[in-house]
């Protein structure tokens, strides 16, 4: 009867270590943005402790893809269990994520060409301010990374090169580089090209696209790039893989530090939970290193 009770016992024990190992989704709360004139949501991950500590915790802004919302990472990326794992073995450090809604109103993430949905706005002026302010989280670019898949890996990489006093690591996935030539930026714009000036598209260009980016940089700016820690992960059988094997070149030829990845798989839910322990033990070691 004793051995069955000690057995019962470090059941018991075990059950209550793996439930006080997991964190908590909460997958729909907002913020009112007067910037947009809605109310914007987000998906939020608090690590295992949150609740019971006063501690505050580095972030990391999960940006999901075309045609997913705030959801996306929650719903199909099991962001829950993968964090929840990498923390439990160690390979992860206690972090928030916070994952916004770029899918209502207009899609994207950036600022409209013609100035009237202005979303890179509503996430640096608002939503950072929101998040800091509800949550223990640490205001400091030390304790502050961005990742993403497809439009989202889009959105890390531009995020971080407008605004790198930001942001400690970048890790963009299967990202959408933006245009590489003028024209084809005019071919995505459709119907907006034809309301805005050439020189507003030009100026447009110039603030989207990666070499741009890189060829007009001081050397001040090319030093902040340089402070961000970068992984780029794209699939061999990707259909996105030409423009992160460009931007590849450019970071090398800018000498801006980076680990690039082709790993075989394709532009899928597969290749991005794959990568997700990797983002996170990535960007873990980026704000111990402070």
């Amino acid at each position: 009867m004793k051995k069955i009770y000690l057995m019962y016992a470090m059941i018991v024990m075990t059950a209550n270590i793996a439930l006080a190992q997991r964190g908590v989704v909460y997958e729909t709360r907002t913020v009112k943005s007067e910037i947009l004139k809605v109310e914007r949501k987000y998906s939020i991950y608090l690590p295992p402790g949150y609740e019971e500590s006063d501690q505050s915790y580095p972030v990391l802004y999960l940006l999901h893809g075309a045609g997913d919302d705030h959801t996306g990472w929650v719903q199909f990326g099991q962001v829950q269990y993968i964090a929840d794992k990498a923390i439990t073995e160690g390979k992860s450090a206690h972090l928030i994520i916070v994952m916004p809604d770029a899918n209502t109103g207009r899609r994207g993430y950036f600022n409209d060409i013609r100035g009237d949905f202005n979303y890179e706005d509503f996430f640096f002026k608002e939503l950072i301010p929101h998040i800091e302010k509800t949550y223990r989280v640490r205001a400091d670019r030390h304790y502050r990374a961005v990742s993403g898949l497809s439009m989202g890996g889009g959105g890390t990489i531009f995020y971080s090169l407008h605004h790198p006093e930001m942001f400690a690591a970048a890790a963009p996935l299967s990202a959408s580089t933006g245009s590489w030539e003028l024209g084809q930026l005019k071919s995505r714009l459709g119907d907006a090209a034809t309301k805005v000036s050439d020189e507003k598209i030009e100026e447009y260009f110039k603030r989207h696209s990666v070499e741009g980016i890189l060829n007009n940089a001081s050397q001040e700016e090319k030093d902040s790039f340089k402070r961000i820690r970068w992984y780029i992960s794209c699939g061999d059988d990707d259909f996105l893989y030409e423009g992160n094997s460009l931007m590849h070149i450019a970071f090398r030829k800018a000498e801006i530090p980076h680990e690039y990845r082709v790993k075989d798989g394709g532009h899928t839910w597969t290749y991005w939970r794959m990568e997700l322990p990797l983002v996170l033990e990535f960007v873990s070691k980026s704000f111990m290193q402070f």
